[in-house]
């Protein structure tokens, strides 16, 4: 279910009052679409002797609903979905999820996107982010059908994410808001069958695209993908395709889908370096810049503690604490695919249940492992930072950082698995001899000093 969707807005703007109401508002574009319209980038043309098959969209029936049976009373300083002029496809999404009001980022956002804008929002994982761009592709693409038949392998809206599992999450989310709206979402990832992700594409008309880098370009190599007539583009979480890598990649796709005065562009990015916003010139057009600042970098839900700990230490505290009572759902987190295998394989010859996951596990196993974890299958998930973002597990009691994370943003972002939807969680860091250089510059970034402490006894024998 999308996270984060709701939560309290202290002096949310308000769209105008043009736009509120419901059913199909007009559609305001900027001076600069409209003129530009009908001209495409000329890498963007489909590539010659390739032929396309048809197909016409299903009809979708839906069950009979009204807005009038949601009902959500106006309060101050809170935007709520019915003040956005939404479609009633997405309102009764909304609806069904049990969500009221606007997240501080969607507030301050969705007002803009949904005149067909460009956006720049900077905002941490877990503040309502993902629906606020699924939201505005969706109503978009509800209000302005395309005319005439269209083919197969030409998506109007594309998402690219630089993780697997963050792809799947979003496209998880994109099934629940489109489930009244007859449009379709298909996922292209690295590491599943290429014939699978490629026989949904050509053998439905597919509306979002949501992807990774690699294996879209896969699709767009083999000519089973045309970005030709992409109306919206979304790159979630630009600092860390940055960091892994991907900016090159990024550059290909950005530069085949129509130009950025033809096509609606929405970035996202948890930091705002100079590198970022470099990249935000090149494939925005005129955007604004929403900037969402947390309340407290760590979440006050999550009880933080630092334990100093000899390297040779660490095994035996965490073999305790993985053994003791109140641990039931167990996060443990290391920097490096290598250590993540050795203490999966050490726990595993210890009797205790674990997963792996990281970037070296087939993409099927790391499905099915991420699957028995949320059921309950096995008690410990082990990982690299590929889990720390965008896996939203309910009920995760404990996350252990085995090792410090060299980047301190990616503390908050594994802490962040615990202590979720008004749950308490708690996080156990490693500081030895090795990492506790790095402790200061996470004391920096949360902004409070952490107590370092000697584990208790219990765990040390």
């Amino acid at each position: 279910m999308i996270k984060n969707l709701v939560s309290r807005v202290s002096g949310s703007r308000k769209p105008d009052a043009a736009s509120s109401g419901h059913g199909q508002p007009p559609r305001q574009e900027p001076a600069h679409r409209a003129a530009a319209e009908g001209r495409k980038h000329p890498d963007a043309s489909p590539v010659k002797g390739k032929k396309r098959r048809r197909a016409r969209k299903p009809s979708v029936a839906t069950p009979a609903w009204s807005i009038a049976d949601f009902v959500v009373e106006p309060k101050d300083g809170e935007t709520r979905f019915h003040d956005l002029g939404l479609r009633d496809e997405l309102m009764h999404a909304i609806a069904d999820l049990g969500f009221q009001y606007c997240s501080p980022i969607q507030a301050g956002i969705l007002p803009h996107t949904l005149q067909s804008n460009d956006a720049i929002g900077k905002a941490q994982t877990g503040t309502g982010k993902t629906a606020a761009f699924l939201i505005t592709i969706f109503n978009d693409l509800l209000c302005h059908p395309p005319e005439g038949e269209r083919f197969v392998g030409e998506p109007r809206a594309l998402v690219i994410a630089p993780t697997r599992e963050l792809v799947m999450q979003i496209a998880a989310d994109a099934e629940e808001l489109a489930i009244h709206t007859g449009l379709e979402v298909a996922t292209l990832i690295g590491g599943m069958d290429y014939q699978k992700q490629l026989n949904r594409l050509g053998n439905t008309v597919i509306d979002l695209v949501v992807a990774t880098p690699g294996r879209l370009l896969d699709f767009m190599g083999r000519r089973d993908i045309y970005l030709d007539h992409i109306e919206t583009l979304v790159l979630d979480e630009a600092d860390r395709m940055l960091d892994m890598g991907f900016i090159p990649q990024v550059k290909r796709i950005v530069r085949a889908t129509p130009r950025k005065e033809n096509r609606q562009t929405l970035l996202f990015s948890a930091t705002f370096t100079q590198d970022i916003i470099n990249l935000s010139q090149q494939w925005t057009y005129q955007p604004i810049t929403v900037e969402i600042e947390p309340e407290h970098v760590a979440t006050d839900s999550v009880d933080q503690k630092i334990y100093m700990v000899s390297s040779q230490q660490r095994y035996k505290v965490l073999d305790n604490l993985l053994r003791s009572q109140e641990c039931t759902s167990v996060i443990v987190f290391a920097n490096r695919r290598d250590q993540v295998r050795r203490l999966y394989e050490r726990l595993r010859k210890s009797g205790i249940g674990a997963g792996i996951l990281s970037g070296e596990i087939p993409q099927a196993k790391r499905t099915r492992t991420l699957e028995q974890f949320k059921k309950g299958g096995i008690k410990v998930l082990v990982a690299t930072d590929v889990a720390g973002r965008g896996i939203h597990v309910e009920g995760v009691s404990h996350v252990v950082n085995y090792n410090l994370p060299e980047d301190p943003e990616d503390y908050v972002h594994r802490i962040g698995r615990t202590g979720r939807a008004g749950a308490t969680g708690v996080s156990i860091s490693f500081a030895s001899e090795d990492d506790a250089f790095l402790l200061p510059d996470l004391e920096a970034l949360l902004g409070v000093k952490l107590t370092c402490t000697h584990p208790p006894e219990n765990l040390l024998k």
